[in-house]
């Protein structure tokens, strides 16, 4: 049991499980800006442009409620496509936005990548290559020659 929790202590302390962790916390509240986007804004102009009847409220009734003297017998059978269409227009609206928000991120990564690249570059462009094994040789040859004839002086 003990080696059962260091393997899931393991897990947990990976960073993709964080990251995920993180992503999660974020879609969610990112939903409730698209919700109030939907809500607020958007559904209401659909409304206007059909009459002032919310998309959410729209159905298709299978089979109207029953009321005798004010009091309802059997409840209304209805296919509820409005909720339905809402929910698939948050759904576009936020893969929109993700799919922005994934253009920019590469757009970014893309760039970022570019100046590490010429940096890197102008850095291998500016740094003096060293004297290879064979000059090296020839140097300390050359060195020792002068060695010896301030020494015969």
């Amino acid at each position: 049991m003990k080696k059962f929790f260091a393997e899931f202590k393991e897990f947990i302390a990976k960073g993709n499980v964080l990251d995920m962790a993180i992503g999660v916390v974020i879609g969610g509240a990112f939903k409730e800006i698209v919700n109030a986007l939907v809500n607020n804004i958007i559904m209401p102009l659909i409304g206007m442009l059909t009459g002032g009847v919310s998309v959410e409220e729209w159905k298709w009734v299978l089979q109207p409620a029953v009321v005798e003297n004010g009091v309802e017998k059997s409840p209304e059978v209805a296919v509820l496509y409005g909720g339905f269409i809402q929910t698939i227009i948050d759904f576009l609206i936020i893969a929109f936005c993700i799919f922005l928000t994934l253009k920019v991120v590469l757009a970014l990564q893309a760039k970022t990548q570019e100046l590490l690249h010429k940096k890197a570059e102008e850095e291998a462009a500016a740094e003096p290559e060293a004297p290879s094994e064979t000059e090296m040789d020839v140097l300390k040859d050359i060195r020792e020659l002068l060695r010896v004839q301030d020494a015969e002086k």
